[in-house]
C-alpha cells in the first residue's frame, strides 16, 4: 500500500509540472484543453497504479465535474488578472504567473482526491464529484501553495 501512494505521488507530482508548462503556452483555451487531457492521462495512469479499470469517457466527464468547481474561482482570478493587464509589464507578468499557478493547483487536487478514492477502494463507477467537492477545493488551495513553493524547493 506504502508503494503505491508513493508511485501515485510521484505520478501527480509529474502531471503537475506539465500542467504548469500547459499554463505558459499564451493561446486562449489551449491551456484548459491541454490541462484536462493531461489530467486524464494522470488518473489513467493513477489507475494502472492502483489496479482499476480505466474508460477515458468516464473520466473525461469526471475531470469536467470537478474542474466545474474551479471554474468560479478561476474566473474570478482571471477578471483580475484581464484587468491587470492593461497596466504595462504588471499584466504580463501576472497573466504568465496565475494561470500556471491555477492549471498546477488543479491538478494536483485531481491527484490528490483520486489518489485517496482509489487507495480507499474505490473506481471510477463509485466516485461522485459532488460528494468530493469540498475536499477537492480544500486540494485546490493546497496545491496553488504547493505548486508555488515547487520552483523554489528545486532551485
Amino acid at each position: 500500500m506504502e508503494e503505491q501512494n508513493l508511485q501515485a505521488k510521484t505520478v501527480v507530482s509529474r502531471y503537475v509540472w506539465w500542467s504548469l508548462a500547459a499554463g505558459l503556452v499564451p493561446v486562449p483555451v489551449f491551456d484548459f484543453v491541454a490541462v484536462t487531457g493531461v489530467q486524464v492521462k494522470m488518473l489513467s495512469d493513477l489507475a494502472k497504479v492502483y489496479g482499476v479499470p480505466f474508460k477515458k469517457d468516464r473520466v473525461k466527464n469526471v475531470v469536467a465535474a470537478l474542474l466545474g468547481a474551479v471554474i468560479p474561482v478561476r474566473l474570478g482570478q482571471t477578471r483580475v488578472a484581464t484587468m491587470l493587464r492593461f497596466v504595462p509589464l504588471v499584466g504580463t507578468v501576472t497573466g504568465i504567473i496565475t494561470e500556471p499557478v491555477l492549471l498546477g493547483a488543479s491538478t494536483y487536487a485531481v491527484g490528490r482526491v483520486f489518489t485517496q478514492h482509489f487507495a480507499s477502494g474505490g473506481t471510477f463507477l463509485d466516485f461522485d464529484p459532488a460528494e468530493v467537492k469540498a475536499h477537492f477545493m480544500r486540494e485546490f488551495e493546497q496545491g496553488k501553495t504547493a505548486v508555488t513553493a515547487a520552483p523554489a524547493a528545486t532551485a
